[in-house]
């Protein structure tokens, strides 16, 4: 399975970088749940957020990497009953005095979880951290 968001912020992307790396910016992305640095180990800086879906309580650990150039990836650690794998990264590509953001996710379930089970919870997380990322970007270049 693949999503994809993409957006344009007003503001360069080196500005866009730095925002996309910091801690409150990664915790921030799960918004409807409670989201913890646990890690951080050189560029990889892990979280654990609580959650709860279809009824029942989790919690999810998910690594973030920055990129030379200020690009992010993210890994979760699949040890549930959902994910065999899922990845993603958020890419900046400066565009005139903007910069054009994406983000990226790709993923493959197992065995049991038919993908279009999880399709739509997925794109509402998506659509929850494209929200949360261009709120923050934009508040942090408005100051």
């Amino acid at each position: 399975m693949h999503l994809e968001k993409r957006f344009e912020v007003a503001c360069p992307r080196e500005h866009a970088a730095g925002i996309i790396g910091e801690e409150d910016t990664l915790v921030g992305l799960f918004a409807d749940s409670k989201t913890e640095v646990v890690a951080r180990e050189g560029s990889v800086i892990t979280t654990r957020t609580h959650y709860r879906a279809l009824g029942k309580d989790g919690v999810a650990t998910f690594r973030f990497t920055r990129l030379d150039g200020g690009n992010l990836e993210f890994e979760k650690v699949c040890d549930g009953r959902v994910w065999r794998q899922l990845s993603g990264k958020v890419n900046l590509v400066e565009r005139g005095d903007g910069t054009s953001v994406s983000i990226e996710m790709d993923g493959k379930t197992k065995g049991f979880v038919p993908e279009f089970t999880i399709r739509l919870p997925m794109q509402e997380q998506l659509d929850q951290m494209e929200s949360a990322l261009r709120a923050r970007i934009e508040a942090s270049a408005s100051r």
